[in-house]
This record gives structure tokens, C-alpha cells and sequence, in this order.
């Protein structure tokens, strides 16, 4: 049976504080990546129990479903999804990981047991589909964040900073202004799940520059987080995000220039650059300039044009490590003054 109960009220609410002991249920919404690293995503497993709490695996992510580029069918993902939020023993939901195909899930959603359950949900990248969908029909605060495998299955302990910007998001902060900071260092090393590589090969790690600024600024706003080419996906839809007066963060996995700059300029002309008050763009997984004499910085700042707001570059959320857990529709304050490290708060707290 098709589900597309919206909630009575979006008015945005916040999820409810995760707990140690508590129960975190993980579900499979679309790329079944276990079967490419079965002992990465146990080590995932292990790593979110070692932060203290149980966790549960969904039906589908329980068994390792697959039918080849995805987990199940729409129905059966969402049903997994689903149970997972009217589960009571149930106190949160973290994705295995993205793939390409999460918002096939959107029309089978119970959106008013979501917002019901005040559970936190927590996922990246094509997850983004989900995070816009139960924003707008649920008006449920979810969390942009880890997942099982990326990052929690990283060998042997995780990633340690994302971790702990996780729990600070779900468990540590509920009321107050918490600032967040560059990492000392970051890492885009990719490793084989297959061979062993990714427990035999030491993580590579790289010194970094800090958040660039392409334009000064300041800006408060509430934030939204979302992989660049995924919510592209939502242009046209009923859940295509509200981004007036927002501050927009943006996150790609591959970022051939040539995609790059098609998704930009459709953002440009849909007028989402207009609506917005702040502009972060995160650290892509990998560059590719395909051959051009200028670099990802220059690439942006052609699409976005002049604007009257901060725009930041080289930020830490998304397909990089270190990952900062954004919790979304959070207030937050930009400040990118020259000659200044970019200051960024989170204005209040994200859970109740």
C-alpha cells in the first residue's frame, strides 16, 4: 500500500536526544555496500556500540538484501525504514551508506509517524533525498552526518573527530551556542574494502589550508546541508527545499568541472543563489578539472557570480574526513572577515 500521509503541521521540530544504551536502527535506503565490504560494515557496527549505544539492523540490511545497484525495491526500503521509526525499542536511525537511489522511498513514508517519533536521522549523500523529503513533510530536524560504513567503519576505530562531531550533534548539544573549527588535518585516501587495503594500508592525511573565503561577509540563518548533485534530483518536486534566507552547504563526491558547473548554473537559474544568505561549499572526495586552466575555487565563483553574502570554500562535511555533523535547519553564524580564520557557530541546539 502506497504511504503519503503528510504530517498535519511542518512547523520544524527538534528529535529527541540520543542516549547512551539506547538503540540506533540502521537501514539500507539504497546502495547495498555491504556486499562490497561486508567486514567494513561490521566494523561499523562495532564502532557505533563502542560509543555505547545497541544497534539494531533493519529487515532488509539484516539479511544483506541486494538486487544489484540497490538494497530492495522502493516499497520494501521504505517498509524497512518505516519499521525502524515505529519500532519503540528504536531511539534513532543512521544509514549504511548513499548510493543513488533514496528518494524512490519518498512516496511510501509515513511522514506524520516521523515527525511522531522525534527519532534523529542521521545519513549523507544520497540520503540527502531524505533529508529534504522529511524536512518538508515531516518537519523533523535530521542530522547531515556519518554513516555505518563512511564513516564509522574506517579502520579500526572509526574517525575519531567525526565521531565525536556526531555525538556532540545527536547526544551533547541542546541549548547554547557551540562553535566548530577547522581540522588540523584532513584525508580523501581512498582504500580497496575488497582486498584488505582499507585495514592494512595506513590512512594518508594531509595538512589543512583552513575554510577559504571567496566572499566576506557575515550571515545568520538557518542551515541546510546537501550533496550537490543528489538535490538537483528534488528540482520540480514537492519537496524541493525552501531555501530563502538560509545558509546553503553543498557537498560533492566526484567533481568533474563539467558537472560541476551544469549543477551550478541550474541552481543559478532555478534562482537558488538569490534566495540564499550564505554560501559553504565542502571538500569534493575527488577534483577533476578535465583539462581546464582553473581550479574548483574560480569554477564556483563564475557560477555563483557577485554576491552579497560570505561565501566559504573547503569546508569539512561531506565525502572528506574529517565530517561535521550538520544538523539541519540548525541557526547558525558565518563570519569570513580577510585575514581571519572563517568563524562558524552553531547558534542553538539541534536536540530536545
Amino acid at each position: 500500500m502506497k504511504v503519503t500521509t503528510s504530517a498535519k503541521s511542518t512547523e520544524l521540530i527538534k528529535p529527541k536526544r540520543l542516549q547512551s544504551g539506547q538503540t540506533l536502527g540502521v537501514f539500507t535506503p539504497s546502495s547495498p555496500s555491504y556486499k562490497d565490504g561486508e567486514e567494513l560494515f561490521v566494523n561499523g557496527v562495532k564502532n557505533l556500540e563502542k560509543c555505547g549505544f545497541k544497534v539494531k539492523l533493519g529487515t532488509l540490511t539484516e539479511r544483506r538484501a541486494s538486487e544489484g545497484y540497490r538494497s530492495a525495491s522502493p516499497q520494501a526500503r521504505a517498509q524497512e525504514f518505516m519499521e525502524l521509526v515505529l519500532d519503540p525499542a528504536v531511539h534513532g536511525l543512521i544509514s549504511t551508506i548513499g548510493g543513488n537511489n533514496s528518494s524512490s522511498m519518498i512516496p511510501w513514508l509515513d511522514f506524520a509517524a516521523i515527525r511522531q517519533s522525534r527519532k534523529p536521522i542521521c545519513g549523507y549523500s544520497d540520503v540527502t533525498s531524505l533529508h529534504a523529503a522529511i524536512l518538508k513533510f515531516s518537519g523533523l530536524r535530521t542530522f547531515y552526518g556519518p554513516a555505518v560504513m563512511c564513516w564509522f567503519g574506517d579502520w579500526p576505530d572509526g574517525i575519531q573527530e567525526s565521531t565525536e562531531w556526531f555525538l556532540e550533534a545527536v547526544s551533547g548539544h541542546q541549548t547554547g551556542p557551540r562553535s566548530v573549527h577547522a581540522p588540523a588535518q584532513w584525508s580523501n585516501h581512498m582504500r580497496n574494502w575488497q582486498n584488505g587495503d582499507w585495514q592494512t594500508k595506513t590512512r594518508e592525511w594531509k595538512k589543512n589550508e583552513g575554510w577559504k573565503i571567496l566572499n566576506a561577509g557575515e550571515a545568520k540563518g538557518e542551515i541546510l546541508a546537501f550533496n550537490l548533485n543528489t538535490i538537483l534530483c528534488a528540482a520540480g518536486t514537492g519537496y524541493w527545499p525552501d531555501f530563502s534566507g538560509k545558509i546553503l552547504l553543498l557537498e560533492d563526491m566526484d567533481a568533474p568541472h563539467s558537472r560541476t558547473e551544469r549543477a551550478l548554473q541550474q541552481l543559478s537559474l532555478i534562482g537558488v543563489f538569490d534566495e540564499i544568505k550564505g554560501l559553504i561549499f565542502s571538500k569534493p572526495e575527488v577534483y577533476n578539472p578535465q583539462g581546464a586552466a582553473f581550479g574548483y575555487d574560480e569554477l564556483i565563483r563564475e557560477m555563483v557570480g557577485k554576491r552579497p553574502y560570505p561565501i566559504v570554500t573547503n569546508f569539512d562535511c561531506g565525502h572528506t574526513v574529517p565530517m561535521i555533523t550538520i544538523p539541519q535547519l540548525s541557526p547558525v553564524a558565518l563570519l569570513a572577515h580577510p585575514k581571519k580564520p572563517v568563524e562558524f557557530t552553531f547558534l542553538d541546539g539541534a536536540i530536545s
